[in-house]
């Protein structure tokens, strides 16, 4: 009979709420990767994220190394993790039922998914504890129970909100949580939702071309994206779209159709353009992307209407304008004395705004303004 290998740690349980358990021990941190693996962010088969930590950062770790072979070294800091159901706490005794053994599974195969602990927070500082040359260094911890992959990565997120974390990361696992979140990250959820779904849709003009963690190839900056499909459902196509529906009903769908309508016509008009990295191409980069954001809201207001503008719709409208853009070539004439070469528009607010008025004007003299 072969007897399952285990940790007996002493451990305090903490309540901090009807369903919020958290347990404190100390552990060698040489030995935590027998029983916690770390969750890199990466596509499972269907597309969905999977895992939550962000690639190992080896200056960091090489730093925090060299700290650890030092005289006196010291990491007061808890690592957290996350732990599964196989985990339990045994009471000291009816006097101090805080007070116990944490009772943790030892892995028996190198497969991460045999461990009963995922690492929320101190990843780094467990690589530099497992490659320094130090026979053991104990370290303090906190734990919970974690009921899904889902609550790990909110609390992934909560735990590293303050800290300079990657925010190509966080809005890709935004969309895969419906846990409270502090505010800035309740506030692009939702266009982190679109994001991914403009990402990865077959029928997606965007599919692909936009850079995240998982999609490191993509040319165009995840921020730029988030910031137009913010600007629209603050005062846009897709606000107008959001407020028709009840709260709980939003209208993805057919927001997405408007959004991949408009990209799709987009692609079409200024092929030369499209497919290009920022630095060959305006349309590509920051203020291409955010300001013809406001061409779409136009578009879409002036059929508003008669209907939800189609990519025929958009495609029409948008030639209009063609031959007043300088996505690759040639000098934006702004005005009198404002002319500027095509690549001297940077992702800068004024720029931005002195493209999307330009833009605009330009719509709205070119085609709103034509005979029906």
């Amino acid at each position: 009979m072969v007897v399952a290998r285990e940790l007996r740690l002493p451990a305090l349980r903490i309540s901090q709420g009807p369903e919020r358990t958290l347990f404190a021990f100390a552990v060698d941190g040489k030995v935590v990767p027998e029983f916690a693996a770390v969750s890199r962010v990466k596509r499972g088969d269907e597309g969905d994220v999977l895992g939550y930590q962000r690639p190992e950062v080896r200056s960091h770790i090489a730093e925090i190394r060299r700290y650890l072979e030092s005289p006196s070294p010291m990491i007061p800091n808890a690592i957290v993790v996350a732990f599964d159901s196989r985990v339990r706490f045994e009471e000291l005794d009816n006097t101090r039922p805080d007070h116990g053994t944490l009772i943790v599974p030892l892995a028996d195969s190198e497969d991460d998914s045999d461990r009963a602990a995922w690492v929320v927070d101190g990843r780094q500082r467990l690589a530099a504890i497992r490659e320094a040359t130090v026979s053991r260094f104990p370290v303090c911890m906190i734990g919970f129970i974690a009921r899904d992959d889902q609550e790990q990565r909110e609390q992934f997120m909560l735990v590293n909100s303050s800290k300079p974390l990657p925010k190509g990361l966080i809005y890709e696992l935004l969309p895969n949580t419906e846990g409270r979140l502090p505010t800035f990250l309740e506030r692009r959820r939702f266009p982190a939702k679109l994001l991914d779904r403009l990402n990865r849709d077959d029928d997606s003009p965007l599919r692909g071309m936009v850079r995240t963690p998982t999609t490191p190839e993509g040319i165009i900056q995840d921020n730029s994206v988030l910031r137009m499909l913010e600007n629209s459902l603050s005062d846009g196509v897709l606000y107008r779209l959001r407020q028709e529906r009840p709260a709980e009903e939003q209208p993805v769908d057919t927001m997405l159709g408007v959004v991949k309508g408009f990209w799709e016509a987009t692609a079409n008009v200024f092929k030369a353009a499209w497919h290009l990295p920022p630095k060959r191409s305006r349309l590509t980069h920051g203020a291409g992307v955010v300001s013809m954001g406001f061409v779409m809201d136009a578009i879409a207001e002036r059929h508003r209407p008669k209907h939800l503008p189609t990519e025929v719709d958009f495609r029409s409208d948008l030639e209009g304008i063609k031959d007043v853009c300088r996505w690759t070539d040639g000098y934006w004439d702004f005005g009198p004395g404002k002319q500027r070469k095509w690549n001297e528009v940077q992702n800068t607010t004024s720029d931005i705004q002195l493209l999307s008025n330009y833009l605009l004007i330009q719509y709205k003299a070119r085609v709103w303004a034509r005979p029906a």
